[in-house]
C-alpha cells in the first residue's frame, strides 16, 4: 500500500465532490437541516395540553380544582364548555386535547364526605400524548384529593398531621426531564450514520456506471488503496458535520456535557469510520447508484432510527428485535453519546461499546476490500 496512490485517488475524489454541487448539499446542508429540524421539532415532552372545562358545579371547590389544572405547566386552559356537544366540537377542531367535566353535585359530595367524581375526556387519536395527559390529570386530581383528606383530618384531630411516608424523588443525569437532552445526542448518531453511509454508497457505484472503473482497474492501484482514497474526502465532510453537530448540541440546544471531550471526539471519529466503511461496502455490492442509495437508506436510516434506542426503548421491543439491535452500530454509539453527554462516564464503562464499533468497522472494511477484489479479478 503506497501513500502516493491513495493521495492521487483522494485528490480525484475531492475534485469530483467540489464540482458536483449535489454532493456538497447532501454532505453539508442536509445534515445541518436534519439536525435543527429534528432537534427542535422532535420532542417527547408533553406540556401545555389544551384543556376545556365544563363546570356544572360552579362552586369554590370546583373552581379550586380547575385552578390546579390551569396553574400547572402541563395544561393550558382554553375555555369553558356548556355541554358535551361543545366539548366534542373543541376536540374535533383540535382546540382542546382534553376536557374536564365537573358534575353538579361535586361540592355537596365533598362536604358530605362522599366520593366525588370528575370526568376527563381525552382525544385518543394520539395514544402516547393521551396517555401522558391522563397521567398528568390523575396526578393533579390525586394531589387535590390528598390535600382535602389532610385538611379534614387536621380539623378533626386539631393537631398537625404528617404523612407516614414522604417520598423524595431524585432524577439523575437529566434532572429537568427535558427530552431534548436525550434526543440531540442520539440524533447526532442517526445523522452521521445516514449521511456518511449515503455519501459513500455512491462512490464505487458511480465508477461502474460511468465506465471509469475499467481505467482504475488497469492502474497499479490495489483495492485497499482505491477504497481508502475514495473515503478521504467524505471523511473530511463527515468530520466537519460532526464538529458542527457537537457545537450545536452544546451551544444551541444547551445539552449538558459532563464527560470527557477527547473521548467523545475519538469515539465519534470511530463511528464515522464505521459508517463510511458500511457505505462503501454497499457501493461495491450494488453496481448502480440508484440501487446503492436505496439500499443504503434501508440499511442505515431505518435501523438507526428505529432499532438504536434513539426514540424507542430497546427493552420494550420484542425479544427477536432486541437480538437484532445488537448488530446495529448506531445502538452502541447512541449509548456512548448519552453516557458521555449526560452521565459523564468514561472508557472503562464504554469499553464494550467502543470495542464492538472497532471490530464491526474492521470487519466491514475487510469485506469491502475482499468483495472489490473479486469484482476486479
Amino acid at each position: 500500500m503506497k501513500l502516493q496512490r491513495i493521495t492521487a485517488v483522494a485528490r480525484k475524489e475531492f475534485i469530483h465532490v467540489f464540482r458536483d454541487i449535489r454532493s456538497l448539499i447532501m454532505g453539508i446542508a442536509i445534515p445541518m437541516m436534519l439536525l435543527f429540524l429534528f432537534g427542535y421539532a422532535l420532542t417527547l415532552d408533553v406540556d401545555n395540553v389544551p384543556l376545556v372545562v365544563w363546570d356544572q358545579s360552579a362552586t369554590p371547590a370546583s373552581r379550586d380544582l380547575v385552578s390546579r389544572f390551569s396553574g400547572s405547566r402541563y395544561f393550558s386552559l382554553k375555555g369553558y364548555a356548556g355541554d358535551y356537544r361543545e366539548i366534542e366540537r373543541a376536540i374535533d377542531r383540535r382546540d382542546a386535547l382534553m376536557a374536564l367535566v365537573i358534575p353538579r353535585g361535586f361540592a355537596g359530595d365533598l362536604q358530605a364526605g362522599r366520593q366525588a367524581r370528575v370526568q376527563a375526556i381525552v382525544d385518543g387519536s394520539d395514544s402516547n400524548t393521551a396517555t401522558t395527559a391522563l397521567g398528568y390529570a390523575e396526578f393533579i386530581v390525586g394531589t387535590y384529593s390528598r390535600s382535602l383528606i389532610i385538611t379534614q383530618i387536621r380539623r378533626s384531630a386539631d393537631q398537625p398531621l404528617r404523612p407516614p411516608l414522604a417520598p423524595e424523588p431524585r432524577v439523575w443525569f437529566n434532572a429537568d426531564l427535558v427530552s431534548r437532552n436525550a434526543i440531540v445526542p442520539g440524533l447526532i448518531a442517526v445523522i452521521m450514520m445516514v449521511i456518511a453511509a449515503l455519501l459513500t454508497s455512491l462512490t464505487v457505484a458511480r465508477e461502474w456506471e460511468t465506465g471509469t472503473m475499467e481505467q482504475l482497474i488497469s492502474t497499479p492501484l490495489t483495492g485497499a488503496e482505491l477504497i481508502i482514497g475514495k473515503l478521504v474526502p467524505y471523511f473530511c465532510i463527515g468530520l466537519f458535520d460532526l464538529v458542527v453537530a457537537l457545537l450545536a448540541g452544546r451551544f444551541i440546544f444547551q445539552v449538558p456535557m459532563r464527560g470527557d471531550r477527547p473521548l467523545l471526539l475519538a469515539t465519534s471519529i470511530l463511528f464515522l469510520l464505521v459508517a463510511l466503511a458500511l457505505g462503501v461496502f454497499i457501493s461495491i455490492v450494488g453496481k448502480s447508484q440508484f440501487a446503492a442509495s436505496q439500499f443504503a437508506m434501508v440499511a442505515t436510516l431505518l435501523p438507526a432510527f428505529l432499532l438504536s434506542g434513539f426514540v424507542f426503548p430497546i427493552a420494550n421491543m420484542p425479544i427477536p428485535l432486541q437480538a437484532i439491535t445488537h448488530a446495529i452500530p448506531a445502538r452502541y454509539f447512541v449509548t456512548i453519546l448519552r453516557g458521555i453527554y449526560l452521565k459523564g462516564i468514561g472508557i472503562r464503562v464504554l469499553a464494550g461499546d467502543i470495542l464492538f464499533l472497532a471490530v464491526f468497522g474492521t470487519l466491514i472494511f475487510a469485506l469491502a476490500v475482499r468483495k472489490f477484489r473479486k469484482k476486479m479479478g
